[in-house]
C-alpha cells in the first residue's frame, strides 16, 4: 500500500512539473531530461511510468481536461434554474482558464501539433462529453420551460463560452500592449467575466 502511494505521488508529480514544461516550452521544445531534473527523479523513471515523452505528454493533457471536467460536475448545474445554471457555467470555464493559463497553452501546443497526439488516446475523446452533457440538459431544461432558444446546440455554446475565455487569456500580452490595459488586472477580469455571462445569457434568450 505504501509503495502504491509513493508511486502515485511521483506520478502525480512528473505530471505537475511536466505540465508547466511542457506549456512554457512546447511539445518539440520540451526535454525528458530536464522533467527528470525538476522532479529529481531519473529519464528512465519516466519512460517507466509513461512508456516515453509523447506518453507524458498525453497524460499531461488528460489530467488538464480531467481537472476542468471534474469542476463542471461539482456546479451541480441540474440544480439550477436554466438561465442561472448557463450563467454559472460561463462563469466558472472564465475562472478555470484566468487561473490555469497553462491549460490554454497545452490546448494551443497540441492545436499547432493538429492535435495528431490526442487522437491517439480515446480518453481524451471522452472527456469532452461531460461538458456536452451537462448544457444539452440545461439547454433541454430551458427549450422545455421556454426561457432559452431551441436553434443551438450544446457544442456551439461550449464553443462560444470557450472562443471567449481563450482570448482573454492567450492574448493578454498583445491584446494589453495595444490597447494599454492589463487583461488580468482584478477589476477588468471581473468587469470581462461579468460581460461573458451577459453575452450567454442575452444571446440564449433572445427571441
Amino acid at each position: 500500500m505504501v509503495q502504491s502511494r509513493d508511486a502515485e505521488r511521483t506520478r502525480s508529480e512528473l505530471i505537475e512539473v511536466a505540465t508547466e514544461v511542457f506549456s512554457e516550452q512546447g511539445y518539440s521544445g520540451a526535454r525528458v531530461d530536464e522533467i527528470a531534473e525538476r522532479t529529481r527523479t531519473t529519464k528512465r523513471m519516466i519512460y517507466y511510468y509513461f512508456g516515453g515523452k509523447e506518453g507524458l505528454f498525453l497524460a499531461v493533457l488528460e489530467a488538464a481536461y480531467r481537472r476542468i471536467r471534474e469542476l463542471e460536475q461539482s456546479l451541480h448545474a441540474g440544480d439550477l434554474e436554466p438561465v442561472d445554471a448557463i450563467r454559472r457555467i460561463a462563469e466558472l470555464t472564465f475562472d478555470h482558464h484566468v487561473n490555469h493559463p497553462d491549460f490554454i497553452r497545452l490546448v494551443s501546443v497540441e492545436n499547432i501539433h493538429r492535435g495528431r497526439h490526442m487522437e491517439k488516446v480515446e480518453s481524451l475523446r471522452e472527456l469532452g462529453a461531460p461538458a456536452a452533457s451537462v448544457l444539452d440538459e440545461v439547454l433541454a431544461r430551458g427549450r422545455a420551460s421556454g426561457e432559452l432558444r431551441a436553434d443551438v446546440d450544446a457544442v456551439d455554446v461550449h464553443m462560444m463560452i470557450s472562443a471567449y475565455c481563450v482570448f482573454q487569456v492567450a492574448n493578454s500580452a498583445t491584446f494589453g500592449f495595444l490597447f494599454g490595459r492589463d487583461m488580468l488586472a482584478p477589476d477588468v477580469r471581473e468587469r470581462h467575466r461579468r460581460i461573458l455571462g451577459d453575452i450567454v445569457v442575452g444571446w440564449l434568450t433572445a427571441r
